[in-house]
Formats: C-alpha cells, structure tokens, sequence
C-alpha cells in the first residue's frame, strides 16, 4: 500500500516552513539569495542561518537592487536568480526586476512575505493580492498556504522559471505559514525543459534560407550559453551568413566573426535597417522580434512580412504573436544551433557580397567621430576599453543616451558579457554589476550609469563596498536627464524643464562609501585613472565629466 505523501512518517522529520523551504532551495541548487530583510519572511531566514556554509545571504539596501541584481545573477550564470523582499512596499519595490526578468526573458524566483493566513483580504498592514499585482509581468505568481506544500511549489516555481522561455516568478509566503511545524516529502531537484526542433521543421527552413538571395539572421533573446554561441558560429560562418544582434543582445555572437554585422537598437544604424527590411529572408533566433529588434515593428510588415520568416523561440506563443512565420520552429536556441551546426550550405551563396557590404559599415561604425566637445570623449572611452579588457570582461549599464557609445563602440567577444535591461531600465548597471560580479567571481565587471541613472541606485556602492567587490563604475556625469532633454529639444524645442540635474561630486561619494573614487574631466586623463581605479583592487568608481550638450555620437544640442 503506498503511503500517502503528506502523511506523518516516523523517518520524515518535523519541520518550519522556513527550514522546509530553505531544504528546497539548497536541492534545487541555490547557493546564492539576494534580499533586504522582512520580519515578513524571519522563519526563512532563520532557516538560512544553519546553512551559511552552503547558502550566501546579500542583503542590497533597496528591494528594487535586491531583485535586479537576482535578476543580473540569473543572465550571468544561466540559473534561476533568488530574491527575497518583504511584503507591500518590499514587493512593489521588487517590481522592477521582476519586470525586467520578464522582458528581458531571464529566469528568476522571487519569495514575497505575506501578511499572516487569518488576517488576508482584510487589507491588513501591508498586504497585496500579489496575482493582481505581478500577475501581468510574471510567468507565474502563486501563494503557499500550506508548508507541507513548499516542496511541490517551489519545484514547480524553478522548472517555471527555467523552462519554455525564461522568465520570473513570484512566490509569496504567508508569515505564519513559514513558522508552522510540518512533515513533508523533499522534492527531486528541478530539470530544464526545452523544446527541440522537428526534422521536418528543420528541412523546411533550411529549403527557405537556401533559396535566399538576401538573407538576414536576427538572434536574441535568452538562454545562450558558450556552446550554443559556438554552435551558432559554425552555422553562421559555414554559411557566411549576415548576423545582426538585437537590442542589448550584442555578445550571443563574438562581434570580431566575419558574420557579425551590428544591433538593432533605439536609433537603429540605417544600414542595419536597410539589411532587415530588404532581406528576401530573416532567419529569427531567440529574439521574440518585439519593438527594440524590428525598429518599433517597422522592418517587417504585420501581420504577414514581405521577407520569407523563419521564427525560432522557446515560447510557442511567440511564434506568430505579431509577425506570421513562413516557418514557425518551437525550439530552445541550444538546441536549435546544435541542429543546424553542420549542416551543409549551398556551393557559390549569392549573398556573400551582401554580407561583406554589412560587415564593412559595421566595421567602419567601430571608428567613434572626432569632436571637439568639453570635458571627456565617451567614444575614444569605450574603444580604450574594448581594446584594454579581457575578452570574458562583463558590461553592465542601465538606461540613457550614454548606453548609444558602449553598445556602439565595444566590441563583444565573450557570450553572456552584456548585461543590461532590454526593458530600459534606469538604475540597472550597480546593482547588476554586483550581481554579475557575484555569479562570475574573478571576472572583471565594469558599470556604466548616467548620473540620472546612478542617482537611482548608487547606494547599492555601499553593498559593493561591504562585499569588497571589484567593480569598476563608471559615471557619465552631463548634469541632465540626457534622454529625455533630446526628445524634447526635438519636439519642444527652447522649452527646457524638468531634465536638468543637479548631481553631487560622485567621486566624492564613491569615497565617502569607502571606494576609490576619482573625477576625470578630460579624455587624455582616463587611462591612467582607470589604472588606478584597477589597482585598488575592490570597489572604484571613475566620474567621467562630458559635455552636456553631447546627446549621441553624432548630434550635438544647441543648449
């Protein structure tokens, strides 16, 4: 007779649900948890504290810090990122990442306290219907009301988050549920599962890029690893395919292959959008095709584009979500570029001068313009470091036209070494360089923030700081909301309000953190600044003053 699973068993030991979900965690493999502490969720970390030894605690010093750098943690190691907040103001907070996760397609967990079970939908202090409130932007969102349930769930929670396309979610824990004494059965770890493509599904769009006379490959999304990024490279170069990366996603393919072409972005460079939209062929992998890769769903015509579409995505709802595919292939990207790997191209591809005009624009958009600006050169800044840093170097940055000189100008070689918010999130780079720096210790991170954007997030130096992190930041200081002051010069021009900033001396800051900090006021200063920021081996940020009417590589603003 088979017992039945939450009944009591004299070899099963009584349990909080704290301690039953902290077991689960370290079963699924967790060994790192970012947070600010709760009273809402104390029997958790309670938990926590006899397994120190196997399981990392960070606190940030803001929610929304704590979630994205789960968030960042999740795209540099490839596994679901943990966060625990506290509930009402700790979980709207969180949000953000939360958001970000979901565009950004990244797998994430976030645990939310909970107001205890006898007091809910009193609107007692604190309290959230989490469903409403991260039921848009989630994958999933449940409430554990019963801890000899926590193992189920929270299984469930990780293979949710991992599987299919990527994503977060949100777990909330009753406070009362977490200290209540319970047996229950352990869960087995969480597996991954990811669809793979069908050989007829395969047949066909090799028969449709075959054909092509113009192709295009457009790759993004999530999921990418070094073999897959390999995988891909083989297939690409064998073919001597074009390549263009989407928005934030410029390290799935090593930018010094032949192959690579450029990135659709915000202000998609005009040869990258004459590519896409006058290719007979678009090979999609990994990208959903949203707004940011087709140039605000201009590249391709809706419902149906006028190019062959050949969709590849993990998520079967994205495959003819906005654009209807001449080929819809529901397949994880690893095994997509597995399959196609060494498959056998065309003798004599009449595209390969098609790809080499590509590869000549993008080449020559690597020379960043000579100006004669006030204060520090972020283009000759960038190409200083795209030749000076390692190839497995990680860049973190948030939102704001600086990001236009470093996804312009470096080069990435490495997969997984760009991390930043595909939603345009401000205030990403310092808590995602915290969180990269903690999931690939040894690797050099750099961050870069605007100082709107710093201002967002630069506490999160203190935690940097606590950890003795080696994290260089770099700070753009230009004294306005850069982004915005542009569109509305643009739109309502002389009529200036709102985007000014006043910001503090952020070398200055840095120092009073306890980081090395130094201000740069000219382009020939930076080198040795960096060098030195390098030298004092933890935490340093670099303020790089520029001239504020800058507003992209190529437009300066009359004021």
């Amino acid at each position: 007779m088979t017992t039945p699973p939450n009944s009591t068993q004299p070899d099963r030991p009584t349990r909080s649900g704290g301690s039953i979900l902290v077991d689960q965690l370290l079963i699924h493999g967790v060994d790192t948890v970012f947070c600010v502490p709760g009273e809402s969720y104390l029997p958790a970390t309670d938990a926590m504290y006899d397994h120190s030894d196997r399981l990392r605690l960070y606190v940030a010093k803001h929610e929304a810090g704590a979630a994205v750098m789960a968030e960042s943690y999740g795209k540099a190691s490839g596994r679901p990122g943990v966060a625990f907040v506290t509930r009402g103001p700790g979980a709207t907070h969180a949000s953000i990442g939360v958001h970000i996760a979901s565009q950004d397609s990244t797998p994430m967990v976030l645990f939310v306290g909970q107001v205890p079970r006898g007091e809910q939908d009193r609107e007692a202090f604190q309290e959230l219907d989490y469903r409403a409130v991260f039921g848009s932007m989630a994958k999933w969102v449940t409430q554990i009301d019963d801890p000899r349930r926590i193992p189920e769930l929270v299984a469930r929670a990780f293979t949710i988050a991992a599987s299919g396309r990527p994503g977060p979610v949100v777990v909330a824990l009753p406070e009362d549920m977490l200290g209540e004494q319970a047996v229950a059965a352990d869960a087995a770890p969480y597996s991954v599962q990811q669809p793979s493509p069908g050989r007829t599904d395969i047949d066909r769009a090799i028969e449709v890029l075959s054909s092509a006379v113009r192709p295009v490959v457009l790759v993004g999304g999530s999921g990418w690893s070094e073999k897959s990024s390999a995988d891909l490279r083989t297939f690409v170069e064998h073919w001597n395919l074009p390549v263009v990366s989407a928005f934030r996603r410029q390290s799935v393919l090593d930018n010094r292959s032949d192959c690579y072409v450029g990135s659709t972005a915000p202000n998609t460079a005009a040869y990258v959008a004459d590519l896409v939209k006058k290719a007979d062929v678009v090979l999609g992998i990994g990208t959903r095709l949203g707004e940011m890769a087709t140039g605000g769903f201009t590249f391709l015509e809706i419902p149906q584009p006028q190019q062959s579409l050949v969709h590849v995505h993990p998520g079967v709802h994205e495959l003819g979500y906005v654009f209807q595919p001449t080929v819809a292939i529901n397949s994880g990207v690893a095994q997509f570029a597995e399959t196609v790997r060494d498959i056998e191209a065309p003798q004599d591809v009449p595209w390969l001068g098609w790809r080499d005009a590509a590869r000549e624009a993008y080449l020559a958009g690597l020379t960043p313009p000579v100006h004669t600006d006030e204060g520090v050169d972020l283009g000759a800044v960038v190409s200083f470091l795209s030749q000076q840093l390692p190839d497995d170097a990680i860049l973190t940055n948030g939102a704001g036209n600086y990001t236009a000189w470093v996804h312009r100008f470096y080069q990435f070689s490495r997969t997984n070494t760009q991390i930043a918010p595909t939603n345009g999130a401000m205030g990403y780079g310092l808590p995602a360089a915290i969180g990269a720096q903690l999931a690939r210790p040894g690797t050099q991170v750099i961050s870069f923030a605007g100082d709107g954007c710093f201002l967002m997030s630069g506490h999160e130096l203190s935690t940097a700081v606590e950890l003795d992190l080696p994290i260089i930041a770099i700070v753009i200081n230009n004294g306005r909301y850069g982004t915005i002051r542009l569109h509305q010069e643009k739109r309502y021009p002389g009529r200036v309000i709102g985007t000014n900033l006043a910001s503090p001396n952020f070398s200055e800051l840095a120092r009073a953190y306890g980081a090395f900090g130094e201000r740069v006021s000219t382009t020939e200063e930076f080198a040795d600044a960096f060098a030195r920021a390098k030298a004092s081996g933890g935490p340093a940020l670099l303020e790089l003053m520029t001239d504020p009417r800058r507003a992209t590589p190529e437009l300066r603003l009359e004021n």
